[in-house]
């Protein structure tokens, strides 16, 4: 008489089919569905980089749609940051410092803001502190410092979501408010090169003027 199954291997046969059905259930699921999970994995923020998901927030247009050129002059101390600097160049391709200029800004898409440069080159910004990733010391006001925002001498509280015109001249003032008269003469006196025109002639191709 053959020997009936013990519950024990019993149990472990049923399991084992159980999970062979799931596993056959899960698979067929992910090769039908593969199109639809790999696309919500791509959009999934997470995947996304920094640049990315910022202009996505703030609803950038397309890389092209806009080339507009401004100045930009940073003072902590009344020294200036050197923007000419390779850790500070083409750090973004919407807005960003190139061919080791120190001060001139380009951007390249429509609704750029000020934030995204500051971003790409790790300087945090607020209405009071200013700090980068290249100067551990975070600049805060105080008694005897101040920090001042002006584009084309005007005052702003903030600029970080401030789009960039044409021929802007943006200075950021971090110490003594004594110094910022000299730190405008200063910018005044830079020469922003004006964006290239579209060549009418060879259309796609550009040409500086």
């Amino acid at each position: 008489i053959p020997a009936k199954p013990k519950p024990k291997n019993r149990s472990l046969t049923i399991a084992g089919i159980a999970f062979l059905l799931v596993s056959a259930g899960f698979f067929s699921y992910y090769f039908i569905n593969q199109d639809m999970i790999d696309s919500q994995i791509m959009d999934n923020t997470e995947f996304k980089s920094i640049e990315e998901k910022m202009a996505i927030h703030y609803g950038v247009g397309e890389f092209g749609s806009d080339h507009t050129h401004a100045a930009i002059a940073v003072f902590i101390d009344d020294v200036q940051l050197n923007f000419g600097l390779p850790v500070f160049q083409l750090q973004s391709k919407y807005i960003h410092l190139e061919s080791n200029n120190p001060f001139q800004i380009h951007k390249h898409a429509t609704g750029v803001p000020l934030d995204m440069l500051f971003s790409s080159f790790g300087m945090n910004l607020s209405s009071e502190c200013i700090g980068t990733a290249h100067n551990s010391r975070e600049h805060c006001i105080n008694s005897e410092n101040s920090l001042v925002f002006l584009i084309n001498e005007k005052i702003y509280s903030d600029i970080t979501t401030y789009e960039i015109k044409n021929n802007d001249r943006i200075l950021i003032s971090y110490g003594d408010p004594e110094d910022v008269t000299m730190q405008l003469r200063y910018l005044d006196s830079l020469e922003i090169h004006d964006p290239p025109r579209q060549n009418k002639l060879v259309p796609g191709k550009d040409f500086s003027v």
